[in-house]
């Protein structure tokens, strides 16, 4: 029993130490100039977060006044300390309460800032993560990608408003997907393309063009991330651009699915009414007024009639991950 408490502890550690990563500030500016009109009044929780170096943290104390802001906290796992990259070793955490500046030069100075400690690791599942959570109106933060199910699962169970960054494949994880589909939750702004993301001088990061140093700073890429929110912007109702139109000679069907193959979200027809397989990078571009998702091609159940979900072949081959998609205004 010993043993197997052991090996996952260590599992854990070693999950939680693959799930560090600090998000660019020019990252988040990019993104959050599109959210302004939402955060007026508002109390946000960044519950991922070291609280008295995150850029989140940061982004949101300097940007109080000019947001509106009512109240911000801030909490992390298993942290006390002020370097950037926690160790995981305090069984008590803390968390911070920020609500506005009080001397009147638009700074976020150390004694204007709470520092409350917590009774336990600050894990965002805690009881007492889950108080903080229930005072907020919108969360902000960079979760663990290991537990992004779990922590969608919260935040849409707590009927909080969100604004997070997770890796575009989970598009098409059972149970995000769905809600994909339904229209609880959309991608951002900035998405997919190349982000990089502080890590320690110790992370291990096998392929070489993840990673990159800056003026002595270790920095990781783990491919096409992307912001999941459910708070609307202006780029969600714009319409993409349709300009091919329809033979079965472009555009083949699958051999087990009633529907196209466009390999490309560039070369959408402009005519076809029938179910089209495209990139997951579609989601980028789409537009709830002039696309409806039917499904995906990963994962069983994937619709409401259990239709897809298992697979889309050509060939005999199986193509890549595929959203289905119908055009609403044919």
């Amino acid at each position: 029993m010993q043993e197997k408490n052991l090996n996952q502890n260590l599992n854990e550690a070693k999950k939680a130490k693959k799930d560090e990563f600090y998000t660019q500030l020019t990252d988040i500016e990019r993104e959050l100039k599109h959210y302004r009109i939402h955060f007026k009044d508002k109390v946000v929780y960044c519950n991922c977060d070291d609280p008295r170096v995150s850029n989140f943290f940061h982004y949101f104390s300097y940007n109080f006044e000019k947001l509106g802001l009512k109240k911000l906290i801030t909490t992390c796992y298993k942290n006390q300390e002020r370097d950037l990259f926690s160790q995981h070793d305090s069984e008590q955490a803390i968390y911070l309460e920020y609500t506005g500046d009080k001397n009147g030069n638009n700074i976020p100075d150390p004694e204007e800032i709470g520092i409350i400690p917590l009774k336990g690791d600050g894990d965002f599942r805690s009881k007492e993560s889950i108080e903080l959570l229930k005072q907020a109106d919108i969360v902000v933060t960079n979760p663990p990608f290991s537990l992004f199910r779990e922590y969608i699962e919260q935040l849409i169970e707590y009927k909080k408003n969100f604004l997070i960054i997770g890796h575009q494949n989970a598009i098409v994880y059972k149970g995000i997907f769905e809600l994909i589909r339904d229209g609880k939750l959309w991608l951002g702004v900035n998405n997919g393309g190349t982000k990089w993301f502080e890590v320690n001088d110790n992370y291990d990061i096998q392929t070489e063009t993840r990673k990159k140093i800056e003026n002595g700073v270790k920095y990781f890429s783990m491919g096409s991330v992307n912001w999941f929110t459910n708070l609307d912007v202006y780029k969600r109702h714009e319409d993409l651009i349709l300009y091919k139109k329809y033979s079965p000679e472009i555009y083949p069907k699958y051999e087990n699915y009633e529907a196209i193959e466009v390999s490309k979200v560039s070369d959408i027809p402009m005519d076809y009414k029938g179910i089209m397989g495209v990139p997951i990078t579609f989601l980028d571009k789409h537009n709830p007024d002039q696309f409806e998702i039917v499904g995906s091609n990963r994962g069983v159940d994937q619709d409401p009639n259990g239709i897809y979900g298992r697979g889309a072949y050509l060939n005999g081959k199986e193509v890549f991950k595929r959203l289905f998609i119908r055009n609403k205004r044919l």
